[in-house]
């Protein structure tokens, strides 16, 4: 179709005005630098973020408790820690253990650590979703992956580690940005955009369809819905979230 056709037209445009950071990429120069540069501009970005979803977020945790292990303890894993603006929505008592391929991250994650002091932290480990084996099979209750899964090499083998870090009857809860419907304009500047996102949302992409890959992963249960964040226009406004039962 024409859309489509003007689609990628301007993602060329745009791909030939960032060709100096494709350069910079190639060379292995780009990814170092903006590892170090992306922690400060989340540190801005995720609190604007989370107040968005802030509701969605709060109802989508309140039943953490209920995976909660034999012991009364919740083990709790966050893939993509981040600057962990998810801590404030565990609840007191929890073990957490955080993974971020990024240990930039670090000194953002103690400083909302020292702020949510109803949490214990077990483990920080500096690793990508797609290869955990620093944490034992079945260790854990919960997973938890928010705007993560956007930007991850390998879908499928994350949540391969996630089911295979879960323990039986676990869950896994997730609120991700997705793929807008292909006939829509969103999906269009989605499209067009992509390019650019992925060099300054460190790996991100606007056009995953993330549902798809949880449908095909082998949960006994997906408890998932489709959300808008506003503004509506903006490429990243369709998501998906919910949680899946081992």
């Amino acid at each position: 179709p024409a859309g489509m056709a003007l689609a990628s037209f301007l993602r060329r445009c745009v791909q030939l005005l960032l060709s100096p950071i494709h350069v910079l990429a190639c060379l292995g120069l780009w990814d170092s630098f903006y590892k170090k540069v992306f922690p400060y501009v989340m540190a801005k970005v995720a609190p604007i973020c989370n107040q968005k979803v802030y509701k969605q977020k709060q109802k989508l945790f309140s039943n953490l408790r209920k995976f909660a292990g034999p012991s009364g303890q919740l083990m709790l894993l966050e893939i993509g820690t981040g600057t962990g603006t998810n801590f404030q929505f565990y609840p007191p008592g929890c073990r957490l253990t955080c993974a971020d391929p990024n240990p930039s991250f670090r000194k953002f994650l103690l400083k909302s650590l020292s702020e949510n002091q109803h949490l214990k932290l077990e483990h920080l480990v500096v690793a990508s979703g797609e290869d955990l084996h620093q944490i034992p099979d079945g260790a854990v209750d919960v997973v938890v992956c928010t705007l993560v899964l956007c930007s991850v090499t390998n879908i499928k083998k994350v949540l391969t580690e996630v089911l295979r870090v879960l323990r039986l009857g676990g869950a896994f809860y997730f609120l991700e940005h997705v793929a807008a419907d292909h006939s829509s304009w969103t999906y269009f500047w989605q499209k067009v955009c992509d390019p650019v996102w992925k060099y300054f949302g460190d790996g991100c992409s606007l056009s995953r369809e993330t549902q798809k890959e949880l449908e095909k992963t082998n949960f006994s249960e997906l408890n998932l819905r489709c959300i808008h964040v506003t503004p509506s226009w903006i490429p990243t406004s369709p998501h998906i979230i919910g949680y899946a039962v081992k």
